[in-house]
């Protein structure tokens, strides 16, 4: 008899009775529920100040949406919160889940020590995979550092990096950010180096 432990398998809608019910968010993908670890202060900070860089050049028409908008991606079955999301237009649901969203155009995580190698591996694949997205932001818990993987003309993933005094640019609202306007505060929760 072998001893290796059963995997269970939930249904979709077992994921949206359990978001339903739950004051924890999850992840879904090929049948397994992941519980989301909560943030940081500084987390929660960087997040909010994106945001607030953000809602200065949104054009008409695009919405930013915090961490509480569902993301579900069609084509590898993953859902997920991110930490923020854009969307020009009208959302797009997907047909199993009224609540999530599939069209998004711009996709922005906030790493930790926890997700910064799913934020920047799997996750970030995952993320690609949403035809309509044209660029995701990665802001570090480190310090003053932005990653942005943007879709080009030819649909390939140009990366480009900005730390202090350094602007990132996000052409699908014709914007430019300063990446000391997302770091304006101190950061509380980093380990200096030895």
């Amino acid at each position: 008899m072998s001893s290796s432990a059963r995997r269970l398998h939930h249904g979709y809608g077992e994921y949206l009775a359990l978001e339903e019910e739950s004051s924890t968010r999850h992840e879904y993908l090929d049948g397994e529920i992941y519980a989301m670890a909560g943030g940081t202060p500084d987390h929660a900070a960087l997040a909010a100040a994106f945001g607030g860089v953000l809602r200065g050049v949104l054009p008409r028409g695009c919405r930013a949406f915090s961490s509480d908008l569902r993301i579900r991606i069609l084509a590898s079955g993953l859902s997920t919160y991110p930490d923020l999301s854009v969307v020009c237009g009208k959302t797009l649901r997907a047909p199993d889940d009224p609540h999530a969203v599939t069209n998004p155009g711009i996709l922005v995580e906030v790493t930790s020590p926890s997700t910064e190698d799913y934020d920047r591996g799997e996750k970030l694949r995952h993320y690609k995979l949403i035809p309509s997205v044209r660029e995701i932001v990665i802001i570090s818990h480190r310090g003053p550092g932005v990653t942005v993987h943007r879709r080009d003309a030819e649909d390939r993933w140009v990366e480009e990096e900005a730390g202090a005094g350094q602007t990132i640019e996000l052409p699908s609202l014709a914007a430019r950010l300063a990446v000391d306007d997302i770091y304006r505060d101190e950061l509380e929760d980093v380990t200096p180096p030895a």
